[in-house]
């Protein structure tokens, strides 16, 4: 009995077992604790959420404030020395080989859990069984699994274990900040690791998830698939679930040729799409241009700066900066574009600017682009003064 245990499974059972366990712990995990939890983007049914809650401490023990506390400090310090895990300041070997330590030791900080886990659960199952004795559902498991499925439970157990120290603290938060695509150039380091984002169930489209932090669904080009989301969509229809928030879906009103407040809101709510347009709109573009009817050095300087001209300044080292001046030098169209794109973005990160003093600086900063006489710079600030959203 001991040997194969009570219920005596094939291998291929235990093979499914193992990967359909394994698929709800990493879909409680996106859905309950990242969505749900820590940035409310979702509401889910009280029996899915606490199904969540339940199924975590039998096969991961973790605390539910902890976590959400931990992710929330990841995104107000992304890439700075208090950033819980980040590869920029720890290393990418680090992250990802040693990412589940990482966050115990933040886990562990009782600051961290006062100021940014605010509004977990707190209840009498959370209070005297989930948090207290959060070991106690790992124990209950591999006894569990032991007398079901004799010395191969173990090994059964042993990857459910690895499941999320490996995939989400080590290759979400190690190479999803080091190596893949990125849609939005955030002020920070995250990446797209894979545009069918389905094996840690959405959490490889981190760039998207960064640049909208508040969306339920982090899947933001029509190529990409976020299986999270998937889920959300059927426990919607279900019943189970009530979503809040998603990515903002704008689009241009080509009658529109007065810029008014609800522009201003559509921009704002949009910044990162708005900027994602002006790399590929204008900066691009012009970069193109410029390379046809430069002169052989200055092909060169403008060649080689080609990724730093759209660059997040927190991503830029001296050999960038060095580039991207050398380029802006030898272009004085590329340096007026580029200069205009820093004024956009500046005029969103203005703290305690009202609405209608937002509205006169992006009036001023279209007229003023528009002055230039540069065509694309001309275009693009023609199709902000239609901005405006549509739910999505």
């Amino acid at each position: 009995m001991l040997v194969n245990g009570l219920l005596d499974f094939s291998l291929l059972s235990l093979v499914i077992w193992t990967l359909v366990s394994c698929h709800i712990t990493l879909m409680s995990v996106t859905l309950f604790l990242h969505r749900a939890q820590a940035h409310r983007s979702v509401e889910l049914h009280p029996v899915l959420s606490h199904f969540f809650r339940f199924w975590l401490w039998l096969t991961t023990g973790m605390v539910t404030k902890e976590w959400v506390a931990v992710h929330r400090k990841h995104h107000a310090r992304c890439e700075t020395s208090e950033d819980p895990h980040s590869p920029m300041t720890f290393g990418i070997r680090k992250v990802l080989l040693e990412g589940a330590e990482l966050y115990k030791v933040e886990a562990a900080n009782d600051e961290t859990l006062a100021k940014f886990g605010l509004g977990t659960p707190n209840d009498w199952i959370e209070n005297r069984l989930y948090s207290r004795f959060s070991a106690l559902g790992i124990v209950l498991l591999a006894v569990t699994e032991f007398l079901l499925f004799g010395i191969a439970g173990i090994a059964v157990f042993a990857l459910q274990m690895l499941c999320i120290p490996v995939l989400a603290a080590g290759v979400i938060n190690g190479i999803g900040h080091f190596w893949g695509y990125r849609n939005y150039e955030t002020n920070d380091a995250a990446t797209n690791i894979t545009p069918v984002a389905v094996l840690i169930c959405g959490e490889e489209l981190h760039n998207n998830h960064h640049a909208y932090p508040s969306s339920a669904r982090f899947s933001m080009r029509r190529w990409e698939f976020d299986m999270g989301w998937g889920y959300l969509r059927l426990f919607s229809w279900l019943g189970l679930a009530t979503i809040k928030r998603v990515a903002p879906n704008p689009v241009f009103d080509q009658g529109k040729s007065l810029m008014d407040l609800d522009t201003v809101k559509a921009i704002i709510n949009s910044k990162m799409h708005v900027m994602e347009n002006y790399a590929r709109r204008v900066i691009k573009p012009v970069h193109k241009n410029e390379l046809h009817g430069a002169s052989t050095v200055e092909r060169v300087a403008l060649a080689k700066a080609a990724k730093d001209l759209v660059r997040a300044e927190l991503l830029m080292d001296d050999a960038g900066r060095q580039r991207l001046q050398a380029a802006l030098g030898a272009s004085d169209t590329l340096r007026i574009v580029h200069e205009f794109g820093d004024q956009l973005q500046a005029i969103w990160n203005s703290a305690g600017m009202s609405q209608e003093r937002l509205l006169q600086a992006l009036q001023d900063w279209c007229n003023e682009a528009e002055a230039t006489g540069i065509q694309r710079l001309q275009e693009f600030a023609e199709s902000l003064r239609g901005y405006s959203l549509k739910p999505v």
